[in-house]
């Protein structure tokens, strides 16, 4: 089946395609590599193409190897709220932190690193988990004249998740391109979002009924 272009006031949104998110990186999601060639297919039908790529310190706060004693996966409290302890993962200039070898990344108009601040984690590629510090991506789509965001990535109940979220509550039209996403899964995590973002108005489709 021919894909056929999108609007021009629609954005692809690539979330965290990167390495530690693959299979062989820290962080990995099943299947991760699986959705490159889908998400490169994708491409070319948007004229505005975004990336998301997680950028932490070494030391960031939501590893759990800051937390003494603490391990992977367990939650704690945070000033902004509940947060998962994390594997180191993405680490600034590290191979993790790259992109998936196989992604086409020369044709994205902007790329938006998050996840830098020590102190705070940042799922989202709109704000950081205290719902207040903003990415700036919000402005920067309207700008752009953008109305509809259409969301590929990793991972489907975490980062694509917030990010669809947060797109809605800006007051974007939001589209979740399923086979272009993996998900974690961590402890039903996987159909509590899907169940949330549909609550809140996510429109899913797949690369070919977009």
């Amino acid at each position: 089946m021919q894909m056929t272009a999108m609007a021009e006031g629609t954005c692809l949104l690539m979330i965290d395609i990167q390495n530690d998110f693959c299979p062989g990186g820290a962080l990995a999601v099943a299947g991760g590599d699986e959705i490159v060639a889908v998400v490169n297919r994708l491409q070319g039908r948007f004229a505005t193409r975004v990336l998301t790529q997680d950028w932490h310190p070494a030391d960031h706060s939501s590893f759990a190897e800051t937390h003494e004693g603490a391990a992977p996966f367990s939650i704690v409290q945070m000033a902004y709220g509940e947060q998962v302890l994390w594997p180191r993962h993405c680490v600034q200039g590290s191979h993790g932190a790259r992109f998936h070898a196989d992604l086409v990344t020369d044709t994205a108009d902007l790329i938006v690193r998050k996840g830098f601040r020590s102190a705070i984690d940042s799922y989202s590629a709109f704000f950081e988990n205290d719902k207040k510090t903003t990415t700036g991506l919000g402005g920067y789509l309207r700008e752009r004249e953008i109305g509809h965001v259409v969301l590929v990535g990793l991972a489907t109940d975490f980062c694509v998740c917030y990010s669809a979220l947060d797109a809605v509550g800006l007051g974007f039209k939001v589209t979740v391109a399923t086979d272009a996403c993996r998900g974690i899964d961590l402890d039903g995590s996987l159909g509590a979002a899907m169940e949330t973002m549909a609550a809140q108005g996510v429109n899913f489709a797949t690369s070919e009924t977009l």
